[in-house]
């Protein structure tokens, strides 16, 4: 059994401006074509399909050409959402797709439903563990709030119907998670407030191999636990990554091997940094003049249209800042200021600067109570009507 592990396709997404809709449907023809030339009998895309809640037309249609194209290359296709992801409008339709061979995970209730394979040492049982919000379901789980007690139930749930499977059978789990020990980027969405939205691996114990979303570098926490990472950078931060997916072969005894796939490089990236005319006369330079480049000055004063000239040797430079030789460390970059400090912390810090003094321990907690709020609005919970009462204004 070979199986594509993938994810964070983040349909819709451009970068510093340049739309990448293109290169993402570029990206899902050569996942088919890996499925044509690999044998691959089921594709894993764990989260994050859209960039957004409500995607633009072309990315659904761009998605829509993916799937078809996955399935026409011989793949069944599991599909889980991330915490990008509306659930409910990306399962839309989902038990007709699955008839299709393309199977929809958004909701907690359907994560220990596998989907079932068949090769010649018997059956695989791929499930899908969508992106659970913890306020949203702990309670209907019977569990504290937090991303672990919600995982470790979904989990639970998982290896309780394993147990009802035929001895031998291999399993995978596919999750949007951020598992403790991934090395995280520039482009996530940060999944918590206050820091805690971190999973242990052994959340997962118990089954062959997890396909892992929501980080964006190719990367192996263990032998079987793994995130296949996005298929386009997303921020500079991404600049050392070898973006692609993972290819996995299941033998009798669970995983035999696992091998990289790279993805297609639209442009390379760089990260240019010293004075203007020293960027603009260095020969050693020329390798990055096709790719996508983020400037850091460092003339001591402010070079006039310096983004022109640089664009005339770096076309595609898309950002540009300014840290003069000398400058002093209280004058570092906002970005710089802000690493490290969670969303309460960022805005405590805007609350001091801005009044003088720092925020009370009751103001600390009304912007906590705010940006928790402000998530759950982002997740887009609708409450289920009581049977056989109709919602009012629904459609």
């Amino acid at each position: 059994m070979r199986i594509l592990h993938t994810s964070d396709w983040h349909l819709g997404r451009s970068f510093h401006g340049v739309g990448l809709l293109d290169a993402q449907a570029t990206f899902l023809e050569h996942l088919a074509d890996v499925v044509r030339s690999e044998a691959v009998d089921a594709v894993v895309v764990a989260g994050d399909v859209y960039d957004r809640a409500l995607p633009a037309v072309d990315a659904v249609t761009v998605l829509d050409d993916g799937l078809d194209a996955l399935v026409g290359a011989g793949a069944s296709v599991l599909v889980t959402s991330g915490n990008h992801d509306s659930a409910t409008r990306l399962g839309f339709g989902s038990r007709r797709s699955a008839r299709g061979g393309v199977h929809l995970r958004t909701r907690v209730t359907d994560a220990a439903t596998p989907v079932l394979l068949e090769d010649r040492h018997g059956d695989v049982a791929l499930y899908g563990v969508p992106y659970a919000e913890p306020a949203l379901v702990a309670d209907t789980l019977g569990v504290e709030r937090g991303h672990a007690p919600v995982l470790r139930a979904l989990m639970d749930g998982v290896r309780a119907d394993l147990a009802t499977r035929p001895p031998g059978t291999r399993s995978l789990v596919a999750a949007h998670a951020f598992v403790t020990g991934g090395a995280a980027s520039d482009s996530e969405r940060d999944i918590s407030v206050g820091g805690v939205g971190a999973v242990p691996a052994s959340v997962f114990d118990g089954v062959d191999y997890v396909a892992l979303g929501h980080l964006h570098g190719r990367q192996r926490l263990t032998e079987s636990v793994r995130y296949s990472g996005s298929p386009l950078p997303y921020s500079f931060s991404e600049h050392a990554h070898r973006k692609g997916s993972w290819l996995l072969e299941l033998g009798a005894g669970g995983v035999e091997r696992v091998d990289p796939v790279d993805a297609p490089v639209l442009r390379p990236l760089a990260l240019l940094r010293g004075r203007l005319e020293d960027l603009l006369a260095d020969a050693s330079q020329a390798r990055h003049e096709g790719s996508f480049c983020q400037v850091t000055l460092t003339d001591t004063q402010r070079p006039r249209e310096a983004m022109e000239r640089l664009r005339r040797r770096f076309p595609h430079v898309l950002a540009l800042a300014f840290e003069p030789e000398g400058r002093p460390e209280q004058s570092a970059g906002y970005a710089e200021r802000m690493e490290g400090l969670d969303d309460v912390d960022v805005c405590c810090a805007f609350v001091d600067h801005v009044r003088g003094a720092p925020a009370t321990d009751v103001e600390r907690r009304l912007l906590r109570d705010a940006l928790e709020g402000g998530r759950l609005r982002a997740a887009e919970a609708v409450p289920a009507p009581r049977p056989g009462v109709a919602r009012r204004g629904a459609a």
